[in-house]
């Protein structure tokens, strides 16, 4: 007996899964979560002299970010890659960003994927929201010198997931440019590797 692809074949053994927006959402949170550096080059200068320092290295929290970046942008290749589950594909292509429009019946198959997905993307949420957190404290800490325009560069792709929402587009839209923010945000952290302080 042979495998049926994910996207085609046999439909008479299929479920109704989840909101594929559930599993977008989050994973454009989670880029969020990081695009939210932008804001620590003006608002980071109010700091307390006294605040606590944290205790984990500068080096760590960046490579472990970039890993979160990368991670993610693996996650919005897998949406592309079954667009009938995930990016509005068929009949819901023009649907605009929004709960309750986009669902499809799926085989077992793609039933697996979602729930793998999903606990993906519960981790790297977790996981983007904690780096980017001692990320932004090394930037506060002056642990990160890091020039304005790489700031302005995490804005850019903080502006471009605010329009996502802002605009409803359509949920393969939606896919389409977290993939590309994603890969930005990689890009972006690898520039601030290049600015931390040596100790």
């Amino acid at each position: 007996m042979t495998k049926n692809n994910t996207e085609d074949g046999d439909d008479t053994d299929t479920r109704m899964p989840p909101d594929p927006f559930a599993a977008v959402l989050p994973a454009l949170a989670a880029l969020g979560a990081i695009t939210s550096i932008a804001a620590v080059n003006w608002a980071g200068q109010e700091k307390v002299a006294s605040r606590t320092r944290t205790k984990r290295k500068t080096s760590a929290s960046l490579r472990d970010l970039e890993t979160c970046c990368m991670g993610l942008a693996e996650i919005f290749r897998r949406f592309q890659k079954h667009p009938r589950v995930f990016a509005g594909g068929g009949g819901q292509a023009s649907a605009p960003l929004k709960f309750g429009v986009h669902g499809q019946r799926i085989r077992a198959d793609a039933q697996r994927l979602y729930l793998q997905l999903m606990n993906d993307i519960a981790s790297m949420l977790v996981l983007a929201t904690q780096n980017a957190f001692d990320v932004m404290t090394a930037v506060e800490d002056r642990d990160i010198d890091a020039p304005e325009e790489i700031f302005i560069g995490f804005g850019e792709q903080q502006e471009r997931l605010n329009e996502i929402i802002q605009s409803r587009v359509p949920l393969g839209v939606a896919v389409e440019t977290g993939g590309d923010v994603a890969d930005n945000l990689v890009t972006l952290v690898r520039e601030l590797k290049k600015h931390q302080k040596a100790g």
